[in-house]
């Protein structure tokens, strides 16, 4: 019986091969632009022309000198590695040396460079197989111009199976998007059937360029926070002599940087999360760990059905990452997942909290936006009352921007003064931010005599109460009596209706979120100015202060700069009397 096993043909092998990272216009940009990057490229211009599948990327990088360019195209040739060993030392972003090939089994490849220095620049036209066809010296700046035409002229199936050119364009603009945010010092200038698309101005950090691409974002609704952390303590260090991957700097590879972006929760949020981002050493990727770690980290700072806007890149040793899992290098494996999980965590929390790190302007409407516009910052007025608080001088000697109490409104807001302006901020929510903390870190139940008789409870009600450890047992007919209650209701008057509102589902922190509520100072309550300031210091230390459990801004400040510019107080007396 004949064997009908067979080798594939060399020709059907490159085609198999291509597909793997050649598989659509987004993903050739994407593979070319990574190569100008590893160029040290500081400005790239992308040229589409999707009804030709054409495109053409020019970029100011070291270039290539002519033996590099005869052998660029050839199968699994690559500057970046040399041995296996060298796959965990990977700090570039190509490495594995098939996209130019791969590109000259689908497609007609053209390549112009010279190098940094170089007198003489070079045109070489490419081959089936990354075979050099055409050489001749041509007139161009130090860099390099890659041109790709026909892209899949000689698999016209695949051309049938892609997507429509608008939603092609559409994933060539995203892709470019997701690399600029991981090298914001970057200039791109794309353009489609040479007209110009869109441009993305460099920016000295992410934080900066961001608005660039959501431009319903303002810049003072952002917070960045950069840190240097240690590598996991049993990591194995097998690069000692190597440099990590940041986009600005490199670091040694016993400590690992993280760069943190994130929207604060009382001004931006989205419907969907499709803003929860990550980077790792310059390229975005899928870690769905990591992600879930950043939605957890904002859990009860948002509205409900709301997500976060958060962008973190990680600049991590190398010997920590395994690239080699998906051809489009977007899937990686991470060691020591649980120790990156906590420093996220503790990163966001950072950057949610309100210090004199990151006192910002919050204003939360257009229209106060609009009427309070920021001016420069202009030093020297305090509102300093007659008889200050002795307590609170103290806070602010240790703490300049220390929020300190001045009076209230409408028994319900909190006039507070700090060094910057003023801010109102909302009692309720404020001390239910404070509350619920205290609940998650000390969920305590005490024991009550005489219990709490509740009526009428159904077994979904009773098993629900049972589930957030309260002891329920009958009581007679229709009757269930509570042995034990969360520790903020016990001085409650309406303990019985607390309970059952506990009763009608929900987790822990369901249950938390409600008790919290519930024992909060209610709006329209007067307090003295000892107790608004304490409850201002006890809010301040909460892990979360801007937005309460359920989303709602707590506080409107009003930055002096701001009053500065309302008042006028910039004037010139005699000229706006008209003298």
């Amino acid at each position: 019986m004949a064997s009908t096993i067979q080798a594939l043909p060399t020709e059907v092998v490159y085609l198999i091969t291509a597909g793997e990272v050649i598989d659509s216009l987004a993903s050739v940009v994407r593979e070319l632009v990574e190569n100008s990057l590893d160029a040290g490229a500081t400005r790239i211009v992308v040229s589409l022309w999707p009804q030709q599948w054409r495109i053409r990327v020019a970029d100011n990088g070291c270039g290539m000198n002519l033996d590099d360019l005869q052998q660029a195209a050839t199968a699994h040739s690559t500057s970046k590695i040399r041995s296996s060993a060298d796959l965990w030392k990977i700090n570039s972003l190509g490495f594995r040396g098939e996209a130019l090939h791969s590109l000259t089994t689908l497609a007609e490849l053209e390549i112009l460079s010279r190098p940094l220095g170089g007198k003489l620049g070079w045109r070489i036209i490419y081959g089936d197989g990354g075979k050099v066809v055409q050489v001749e010296v041509t007139a161009i700046a130090p860099g390099t111009v890659v041109t790709v035409s026909h892209l899949f002229g000689n698999c016209s199936s695949r051309r049938q199976g892609l997507p429509t050119t608008a939603q092609q364009m559409k994933a060539v603009q995203a892709t470019i998007y997701q690399i600029a945010l991981c090298h914001p010092y970057v200039t791109w200038q794309i353009w489609q059937n040479d007209r110009q698309w869109f441009t993305i101005c460099p920016a000295a950090t992410t934080g900066q360029l961001l608005p660039q691409i959501l431009p319903q974002v303002r810049q003072g609704d952002l917070q960045e926070v950069k840190l240097e952390i240690p590598n996991p303590l049993n990591s194995e260090d097998r690069t000692q002599n190597s440099a990590l991957l940041t986009p600005n700097s490199s670091l040694p590879t016993q400590h690992s940087a993280l760069n943190l972006v994130v929207g604060l929760p009382d001004r931006c949020h989205r419907h969907r999360p499709d803003w929860v981002r990550v980077a790792i050493n310059g390229r975005m990727v899928k870690t769905p760990e990591l992600e879930q770690a950043i939605l957890s980290a904002f859990h009860r700072t948002l509205p409900r059905d709301r997500y976060p806007i958060c962008f973190l890149h990680l600049a991590i040793s190398p010997d920590q990452i395994n690239w080699n899992r998906n051809p489009a290098k977007t899937e990686i494996y991470l060691n020591e997942i649980i120790y990156w999980q906590e420093q996220i965590t503790q990163a966001i929390n950072q950057a949610l909290s309100i210090s004199s790190n990151n006192f910002k302007e919050a204003v939360h409407t257009t229209r106060v936006s609009k009427l309070l516009k920021a001016a420069e910052a202009k030093g020297g007025y305090n509102f300093n009352p007659q008889n200050p608080n002795p307590c609170t001088d103290a806070i602010n000697r240790v703490c300049p921007n220390s929020l300190k109490a001045v009076a209230q409104v409408s028994n319900t807001y909190i006039v507070a003064e700090h060094s910057g302006g003023m801010w109102l901020v909302e009692q309720h929510i404020a001390h239910e931010r404070v509350l619920y903390e205290q609940l998650c870190d000390d969920w305590q139940l005490l024991p009550v005599e005489p219990p709490i008789i509740l009526y009428q409870l159904s077994p979904a009600q009773v098993s629900q109460l049972q589930h957030i450890g309260l002891e329920i047992e009958p009581f007679g007919e229709q009757l269930w009596a509570a042995r034990n209650i969360p520790a903020p209701l016990q001085q409650r008057d309406d303990c019985a209706e607390a309970i059952l509102e506990l009763s009608w589902g929900g987790d822990l922190q369901t249950a938390q979120v409600a008790v919290a509520c519930r024992s909060a100072i209610r709006n329209g309550t007067p307090m003295n100015q000892q107790e608004m300031q304490t409850l201002l210091d006890n809010w301040q230390r909460t892990r979360n202060p801007r937005t309460c459990p359920h989303g709602r801004p707590i506080y409107l400040s009003l930055e002096e700069s701001a009053l500065a510019r309302f008042f006028r107080r910039n004037w010139v007396i005699g000229k706006s009397h008209g003298i």
